[in-house]
């Protein structure tokens, strides 16, 4: 019985780095259909995020099952309670990605973001991927070092989205306001994309050690050779 109860949480970790590798998928895609303006992708995008619901609910059903049937204390409730908590920290990033794809979809036949901020927008949309890619090897892996250092690459899409704002703030400042506003929209999503893959960072470090991340002091010497 203990084999098979510890072969679900495995099995519930795998769907964690499933759901991060589909929700970083997503958002690469959908990245690219805002900027190229591509209508069919957008549409994949939206229609995939079905496939990312349905696994998050599965994982929920399965954690509340084992909840239920084993009854775990200390460190087992902590994961199982945990994997919820990642699970719906990495159905919110698919929505993120699907909200993004949908901006793209609004907008079409034109892109919604001018010229002039892709290169900001494409560098917002590969880091987020990174960063959901990175996430996801710290379930599989647990690796704590890994974990907190998420939150210091989290640190370049906060400069990204700054300088989004100074655009829209700036005199020169000449695509109207439709156009900020789809702009905005969009540097918040790819912001609070960040925003949940660091939580789910955090989220590993309180599951391996029991201890929430901000209040975590690494031993000395750990991770140095």
């Amino acid at each position: 019985m203990r084999d098979a109860y510890h072969e679900e949480l495995d099995s519930i970790s795998d769907g964690l780095v499933e759901l991060a590798r589909l929700a970083g998928s997503a958002m690469g895609r959908a990245t690219t259909a805002l900027l190229d303006a591509d209508l069919e992708l957008a549409e994949s995008v939206i229609a995939a995020d079905e496939k990312l619901d349905q696994l998050h609910h599965d994982l929920e059903n399965r954690a509340i099952a084992l909840l239920a049937r084993q009854q775990p204390v200390a460190t087992d409730l902590r994961i199982v309670v945990t994997s919820l908590r990642m699970s719906a920290d990495l159905e919110r990033s698919g929505d993120l990605a699907r909200h993004v794809a949908k901006l793209a979809r609004l907008r079409y036949p034109e892109s919604a973001v001018p010229a002039d901020l892709h290169p900001i927008i494409l560098e917002m949309g590969q880091l987020a991927q990174r960063l959901i890619a990175k996430a996801g090897q710290v379930i599989a892996t647990k690796d704590v070092d890994a974990a907190l250092e998420l939150e210091r690459d989290d640190d370049r899409m906060d400069e990204l989205h700054k300088q989004l704002f100074a655009h829209l703030l700036d005199d020169r400042w000449h695509h109207g306001v439709e156009t900020a506003v789809d702009v905005t929209l969009c540097g918040r999503y790819y912001e609070r994309f960040a925003d949940h893959a660091v939580s789910v960072a955090k989220r590993v470090v309180f599951l391996v050690t029991g201890e929430h991340a901000d209040d975590f002091v690494p031993e000395a010497g750990a991770g140095q050779e």
